[in-house]
């Protein structure tokens, strides 16, 4: 009898005891989460485990490190640390984050870029948001090779990249995203667009390239028809566009207020003061609404223009050269007074 009971006894304290262990792993494996609102670990190759740990510690709590570190042991995640972009926020359970990463089951990164003007800060951008470095991104845009391979050249490669907000994962290889760049040029330039370029008298690259030049003189996406317009108007007839801001970039310098006479005679192929016709390629990466600005330009027969002398950021148009005489000695009287230089 004694026997027995001391066996009935046995059992339901190893079941009592299986439901206690059952209880918390369950409470670690699906209750037990994070802290932090939102977080995210990146693994570059040979990244010590250590490293991942310290990158967690961050926004774990001690007993969420320790359930880590076991299921470390358990599983020997240590010896097979994978790649990757990994994300959790707060309610995500460590079980959940700890099989992601041991399975590498990545997180997309969205990436995002705009407002940008030259290809050093393009490739910065794309470096801020993927595994690639800037350097090794620069050196690819300067090839000649690459550039032709999509069809550009080192001077023009700037325009197929259009800014959006594009899905990929963080470790994606340069050739992929170049690959996935030029897929998504081909599907923006779309066969009507394409139309509308013809109808304009530019290609898709020479409408990027003064879609450039329109988003530098203007933040006013209402104005910006109107000033693709007149650019065309003075392309159309041979005169030189004499845009101020390809001077800037041709001297390296977009804080300029005031082009002087000094800045005028820069030498480069996109000081559109010297040269007639678009420069080499675009000076900044235009943005979807810029080109289309280009592609629905006002028509009118506007050939000058220069700031409002209100400062209200939009321009003054005239038609003949005495009206933008009078429009200029207002801008450049206000500039005075304000002691711009």
């Amino acid at each position: 009898m004694k026997t027995k009971f001391g066996g009935k006894h046995l059992t339901l304290s190893l079941l009592a005891t299986a439901a206690f262990v059952g209880l918390i792993l369950f409470y670690f494996i699906f209750i037990k989460s994070f802290s932090s609102e939102k977080f995210s670990v990146n693994i570059r190759p040979n990244t010590q485990y250590t490293e991942v740990e310290s990158q967690l510690k961050a926004h774990a709590s001690t007993p969420s490190m320790t359930f880590f570190s076991l299921l470390n042991g358990i599983f020997n995640y240590k010896e097979h640390v994978k790649v990757g972009h990994y994300e959790a926020k707060r309610g995500t359970s460590v079980w959940t984050l700890f099989s992601n990463m041991r399975k590498g089951r990545q997180t997309p990164v969205r990436l995002t870029f705009n407002n940008i003007r030259t290809k050093e800060q393009l490739a910065g951008r794309f470096a801020e948001q993927l595994m690639v470095d800037s350097i090794t991104i620069i050196n690819e845009f300067n090839n000649p090779d690459t550039c032709a391979k999509y069809g550009f050249n080192i001077e023009t490669i700037p325009a197929m990249f259009i800014p959006d907000t594009y899905e990929m994962y963080w470790d994606i290889s340069l050739s992929k995203f170049m690959k996935r760049m030029k897929s998504e040029y081909d599907d923006f330039w779309t066969a009507k667009r394409k139309a509308e370029a013809k109808e304009v008298g530019l290609t898709p690259v020479e409408i990027s390239t003064l879609a450039s030049i329109v988003e530098e003189e203007s933040n006013n996406k209402e104005e910006r028809p109107a000033i693709a317009g007149l650019y065309l108007n003075r392309y159309r007839i041979g005169m030189p566009l004499q845009a101020d801001p390809t001077v800037k970039f041709a001297v390296n310098d977009f804080s300029l207020k005031r082009i002087l006479f000094e800045h005028l005679k820069v030498n480069s192929p996109y000081n559109t003061y010297k040269n007639i016709g678009l420069p080499p390629g675009p000076i900044r990466v235009p943005s979807k609404s810029g080109i289309d600005a280009v592609l629905h330009y006002q028509k009118h027969e506007y050939l000058y223009m220069c700031a409002k002398s209100d400062f209200s950021g939009r321009h003054a148009f005239a038609r003949t050269m005495e009206e933008h005489h009078k429009n200029a000695q207002l801008y450049r009287d206000e500039l005075n007074k304000r002691k711009i230089k």
